[in-house]
């Protein structure tokens, strides 16, 4: 046990799907994973371990922004050897290309702060994705004929943003979309030379407004998990 997960020492799978809404990760589970348990509640932040395909695979929730997927990821490397983390959640797109209901494969992730910047003082690291996970979950998305973009993103430390200068700046310089954990999750990955991947579905758009009604996200965002576990797993 841990400060913040309550799971048994062997409860946690060396792979873990990390959305950020601890009622999607129960969703996510109950639909994917053969004979899912619950593993942890702590804090209201689910987790649950199952097997996808004969290979066992945790899903467990991150909370919102990075300083909570921080904790999470720290806790999942350092005390129940998780080695293969990837995010699943939702992103805002700001490409005209990219579409609500595609999918974005983070390949590198800027950001303006956080947790671990006061570990890099001056110096402005670059957090990139796993290459074989991201060339794998192109491979699966391609093969489901999903309509998927690889580049950048931004993870965002607000929710509500007071700067639409920056969002200007990020569509000029070609960021796909903008989201709120992946750029820690990669360094944290980085950091204890784990492997990371930010499979995100777009759920809303910038630049138009529009945005996935609720009745259709579990679809959409069913595609974003099967192309993680296969990513995962291929």
């Amino acid at each position: 046990m841990t400060v913040h997960i309550g799971a048994k020492p062997g409860e946690i799978a060396e792979t873990v799907l990390l959305p950020g809404d601890p009622y999607r990760a129960r969703w996510a589970a109950e639909t994917f994973l053969e004979n899912p348990r619950l593993v942890n509640e702590v804090r209201g932040m689910l987790g649950f371990t199952g097997t996808w395909r004969g290979h066992p695979v945790t899903i467990h929730g991150s909370g919102m922004g990075m300083p909570s997927i921080s904790i999470y990821a720290n806790e999942l490397i350092r005390d129940y050897g998780a080695q293969t983390l990837i995010r699943i959640g939702s992103a805002g797109a700001l490409q005209p290309h990219v579409k609500v209901r595609d999918i974005v494969l983070a390949q590198a992730t800027s950001t303006l702060g956080s947790p671990s910047r006061a570990i890099m003082r001056e110096m402005s690291f670059a957090p990139v994705a796993d290459f074989g996970l991201l060339a794998a979950a192109h491979a699966a998305a391609t093969a489901k004929a999903i309509p998927t973009h690889v580049g950048g993103v931004y993870s965002s430390d607000t929710f509500y943003d007071e700067r639409p200068d920056l969002s200007d700046q990020l569509q000029r310089h070609g960021t796909l979309c903008i989201e709120m954990e992946a750029a820690e999750l990669y360094t944290v990955a980085a950091r204890y030379q784990r492997r990371a991947l930010a499979v995100l579905t777009i759920s809303d758009h910038i630049l138009t407004g529009e945005a996935l009604p609720s009745d259709q996200r579990e679809r959409s965002f069913g595609d974003m998990v099967e192309i993680a576990l296969t990513a995962a797993f291929g």
